[in-house]
């Protein structure tokens, strides 16, 4: 028997606002998510990396996908990250997620142990003989070990509940081989992309779609990179993923991951708070350019105005004393709104 609708679009990896006691901001959560689906976004994808699953209790990252699926109200699908530190509780916490009426989980290899390819495969099928509710297996071998080609072959054959994968290394060929292994025989099988860099290429080769970080910032632009790239406005679609490149740039290098998110979030009026990995003073996010960058292009896609002293457009172009003084009262201003001076 297939598993219900298929996974496809855009799923949201939230992150989670902290208030001043570093504890779960729900009212400002919240808010955030209905945002995220007024805005377009297909699906949501608590618990995952940009969510910072790890730095949470298990306690917590229940709570965390009860507060969402309380609020979503079956608006939107939610593929939920269920890993836990061992089999034993991956399982329950599938059980608690099923309870919720959750459409999915989301299962990362095993991480800290590298495990063999074999030992990859007995975990994920002893979670596929048990789990109540559709699992998506999830490949980052940048943070845990890798589930390579043949085991998402063996793994799609053997266990019904196994419904897709989110491939978090960028890697096209490698996408383009999972799909020619599995596609066949699983045609209702899901194919997602967590490399913003390469949605829309990996969209072309075969991809259903994407747990994108940056949708978490601008859902506007990610929703409308995926509606172009499926109707084949590819010249259009090109330009929005060059400018998502951009600001995924931005946010990745800017600061650690994933604080140029959390900032970035914060510049579309959301109050984050600070997170719970302590960071150093000379790690804090340029606010400058990401702010900037940010604003650019949004007022670029017509969703905001631009900022103070106007964008580049490909010309250096000189500053009147009067922009530079301005654009220095604003990032003050910004500074000392988020407490950095």
């Amino acid at each position: 028997m297939q598993s219900e609708t298929k996974l496809r679009g855009i799923f949201t990896p939230n992150l989670v606002p902290y208030d001043s006691r570093g504890e779960i901001n729900e009212p400002e959560l919240r808010r955030y998510i209905d945002w995220l689906i007024e805005k377009g976004v297909h699906g949501l994808y608590p618990n995952g990396s940009t969510g910072e699953f790890t730095r949470f209790t298990p306690e917590e990252r229940k709570r965390i996908v009860a507060i969402i699926a309380d609020q979503t109200r079956g608006r939107v699908p939610i593929l939920a990250g269920a890993a836990e530190a061992n089999v034993r509780e991956t399982i329950k916490a599938c059980e608690y997620y099923h309870e919720l009426g959750i459409r999915a989980v989301a299962i990362v290899a095993p991480f800290y142990y590298k495990l063999s390819p074999a030992s990859v495969y007995a975990y994920f099928k002893e979670i596929g003989d048990n789990t109540p509710i559709d699992v998506t297996l999830y490949n980052i071998p940048m943070f845990a070990s890798p589930i390579d080609v043949p085991t998402i072959q063996r793994l799609s054959e053997e266990c019904e509940k196994i419904v897709a994968i989110k491939d978090s290394s960028g890697d096209l060929p490698n996408m383009i081989r999972m799909i020619q292994a599995v596609r066949p025989n699983r045609p209702e099988f899901s194919f997602l992309t967590g490399w913003d860099a390469a949605l829309m290429p990996l969209m072309l080769i075969g991809a259903d779609g994407g747990t994108n970080a940056s949708s978490g910032v601008v859902p506007e632009l990610t929703r409308k990179l995926y509606d172009l790239t499926t109707s084949g406005q590819l010249d259009e679609a090109r330009r929005v993923q060059y400018d998502l490149l951009t600001l995924f740039d931005t946010m990745i290098y800017s600061a650690e991951f994933p604080e140029g998110f959390r900032a970035a979030v914060e510049l579309r009026g959301f109050n984050m708070g600070q997170g719970r990995q302590p960071i150093t003073s000379e790690q804090k996010t340029d606010i400058v350019t990401l702010s900037r960058t940010l604003q650019c292009m949004l007022s670029e896609h017509g969703f905001t105005n631009e900022p103070i002293g106007g964008c580049a457009t490909g010309v250096s172009e000189d500053l009147s004393a009067s922009d530079v003084s301005q654009i220095v009262q604003h990032v003050v201003a910004e500074l000392n709104r988020r407490k950095l001076l």
